[in-house]
């Protein structure tokens, strides 16, 4: 028998993440530590095929990685990296022994920098919708505008045109805060270990899901208004012991809209968040078939699978909104191998 692993590695069983050492303060610097363990186990040993894993956080002006690490068992034949036509870090690694039992550990360490919403700031002409983007973006956006999922009823597209002001043009950056906390508002919030996601349409009947439900069902709403959008797969961390964010403890998914001004912010219908505030990004693709955690494939008997089982733990540690990475130890950030 030949399996195949896909998006029921990331089996969204989410809970409300602890509050324990956190900040109060979001526009603070926070150093991060991060545990993304997942295990699948066999009642027999079983033959691996190559997998593709996407756990490493990537590098950007609010989120400086300092050290990552990367454990895997059995030992693989060989591991090689490789960024995607999005720029996401990813490992390949191929394996020559048969095993019962299949570990990958990545562990990071990084400076998070939150941003609120107020640090949004718009051009002149993009502010009020309708707007076109700029010639030279439109290019470069075009794939992320276009529809992924059929709507012939048009019911997306009335209920995302439900934001819109019946009184001439609407404030863009209010349109889409108003839909994300819509989502969180009024549909309900339901963990899922099965593979796949649901349609937006689904979504909508049902108006309950999981994160990445409504991360898609938002994408494709942002789109049937002609914005473009991406889904953005990572970690959900609290920075408040005020707040108890839904979808911890798990890979987490949520939105990203190109505004122009600020390019692309973040928006998380599941727990109505605007801007990076609590998000660590991972992995940004078009489509959520491009960001899948860990993919792969194994052989052996019918009936070897037992189950998989996930742990991630994400921990601000310390304030450091006076330290620069070069202080916390901030080197040549190159991916570290261990294989057991």
């Amino acid at each position: 028998m030949i399996g195949l692993r896909g998006l029921n590695s990331q089996p969204d069983q989410g809970r409300p993440v602890s509050t324990a050492n956190r900040q109060t303060d979001q526009d603070r610097m926070s150093l991060i530590n991060l545990s993304h363990v997942t295990r699948y186990r066999y009642r027999q040993k079983v033959a691996f095929g190559e997998h593709r894993l996407m756990v490493r956080p990537r590098e950007s002006y609010d989120q400086h990685l300092l050290e990552s690490e990367l454990k895997i068992f059995p030992e693989p034949a060989n591991v090689r990296w490789l960024q995607d036509v999005f720029g996401n870090s990813v490992a390949i690694a191929t394996f020559a022994r048969r095993a019962d039992e299949l570990v990958i550990e990545s562990r990071a360490k990084l400076l998070h920098t939150p941003a609120p919403p107020s640090s949004i700031a718009i051009e002149s002409y993009a502010q009020h919708y309708p707007f076109t983007y700029a010639a030279e973006d439109m290019p470069d956006l075009l794939r992320s505008i276009e529809r992924q999922n059929l709507d012939p009823t048009r019911k997306v597209d009335r209920w995302a045109r439900g934001f819109l002001s019946p009184h001439g043009r609407t404030d863009t950056l209010a349109m889409l805060v108003e839909m994300t906390r819509s989502i969180k508002a009024d549909f309900t919030y339901k963990s899922r270990s099965e593979k796949g996601t649901q349609t937006p349409l689904e979504t909508l009947d049902r108006k309950d899901g999981t994160c990445r439900d409504f991360a898609m069902l938002m994408i494709e709403a942002v789109r049937a208004l002609g914005l473009a959008a991406r889904f953005c797969s990572g970690y959900l961390y609290n920075t408040s012991p005020r707040r108890m964010y839904l979808g911890g403890g798990n890979t987490h998914a949520w939105v990203r809209v190109y505004l122009p001004g600020s390019g692309w912010i973040e928006f998380d219908p599941t727990n109505g968040i605007i801007g990076n505030t609590g998000l660590i990004r991972v992995a940004v693709a078009r489509d959520i078939y491009q960001a899948v955690p860990i993919s792969g494939t194994w052989e052996g008997f019918p009936g070897s699978y037992i189950d998989m089982q996930v742990a991630v733990h994400v921990e601000p540690v310390a304030d450091h909104s006076e330290e620069s990475p070069a202080d916390a130890g901030a080197g040549p950030n190159q991916p570290r191998q261990v294989v057991a």
